[in-house]
């Protein structure tokens, strides 16, 4: 099968196309035939070593696919020869077939296609942790999203709105809010593309205030970082929530006493190794959003997709952050 690989750490400009022996399934595992594969900004990092984990060379990216079952590994019971599935390996889907736990794979709902089931889990999964678990959203609160337009970001504003908030959003260009807005979002900002000064960060901070309200955000949904970090922090209304998600733009250094003076909590969201420790609660997630998309409260846009062969064309799209939307690899039949 094919398969594209990391084989030094670098840019997408490393990556290459081989073939490699396929899977067999072994003993409570199932292989999947890929059809399509979602592509997230942890794909940029880890072909650098960037990234929390660094697997063992030569592998593949892609953190999350969508396929068909094609063979059954002995012990595994209720997951059949032919049925459609997702499954977040954390890397390796970038390839033709992929062996993974039986017990990590989801049913597809027969309605959805596989480019939206590629586009599901890592992003909402991501955005529905943070707002539910973490932030512990109300209904009637302000939140605030920073890189709305993104895949995470655009999760949150969608998630956001199906959950009763008043959502801002703030990207880096008119177009990218725009999209924000088309998402539901209720107001939108466009900040300042690079680096910036503090008189820069300040008055982002003040136009960060007027969008969001008199009192500020309640939340903040931080998937950026670097320079814009301080200025969000300084908009939150009083005991708001800081979710950091990621780190684009850099990571940032807060002022901790902006936190005291605000009784503002920072809360991290790292939602692949909260999936592991609490299974049952990634279950409870999941089954929540499959029922926010079957009421059409959410639903995934695909911008691009490319060809397995491209593959490292859609990962050089998400790392420039030109992308809107979601980002997919279609892999055959």
């Amino acid at each position: 099968m094919r398969a594209v690989l990391s084989k030094a750490p670098g840019g997408p400009e490393t990556l290459v196309v081989e073939e490699v022996s396929d899977p067999t399934p072994k003993a409570g595992e199932v292989v999947i035939e890929v059809r399509a594969v979602g592509i997230n900004f942890p794909d940029t990092l880890i072909i650098e070593d960037k990234y929390q984990f660094r697997p063992q060379r030569p592998f593949a990216p892609g953190a999350e696919v969508a396929g068909v079952v094609e063979a059954i590994g002995e012990g595994v019971k209720g997951i059949h020869k032919g049925d459609r599935v997702i499954a977040v390996p954390g890397w390796g889907g970038l390839v033709e077939r992929i062996a993974v736990p039986a017990a990590s794979v989801i049913p597809i709902p027969r309605e959805m296609d596989f480019e939206t089931a590629a586009a599901l889990i890592m992003t909402y999964g991501t955005s529905y942790y943070a707002l539910k678990d973490r932030a512990k959203l109300q209904a009637g609160e302000t939140l605030l999203v920073l890189g709305a337009a993104g895949g995470v970001g655009a999760a949150a504003v969608e998630l956001g709105k199906a959950m009763g908030a008043r959502v801002v959003a703030a990207a880096s260009t008119n177009d990218k809010v725009e999209f924000a807005l088309e998402l539901g979002a209720d107001n939108g900002l466009i900040y300042p593309s690079g680096p910036m000064d503090k008189a820069a960060q300040k008055e982002l901070s003040g136009e960060l205030k007027l969008a969001t309200g008199r009192d500020g955000a309640d939340v903040v949904y931080d998937a950026v970082g670097g320079d814009y970090a301080e200025p969000a922090l300084r908009a939150m209304d009083w005991c708001g929530r800081y979710l950091v998600v990621g780190f684009p733009a850099g990571i940032p250094s807060l002022p901790l006493n902006l936190t005291l003076l605000k009784s503002v909590a920072v809360i991290g969201v790292f939602w692949g190794a909260a999936v592991m420790r609490d299974p049952k609660g990634h279950a409870a997630n999941m089954a929540d959003l499959m029922t926010l998309w079957s009421e059409g409260k959410i639903r995934p846009r695909v911008s691009r997709t490319f060809p397995l062969h491209k593959a490292h064309e859609a990962i050089q799209a998400l790392g420039d952050r030109s992308a809107m939307g979601k980002i997919v690899v279609t892999v055959g039949p």
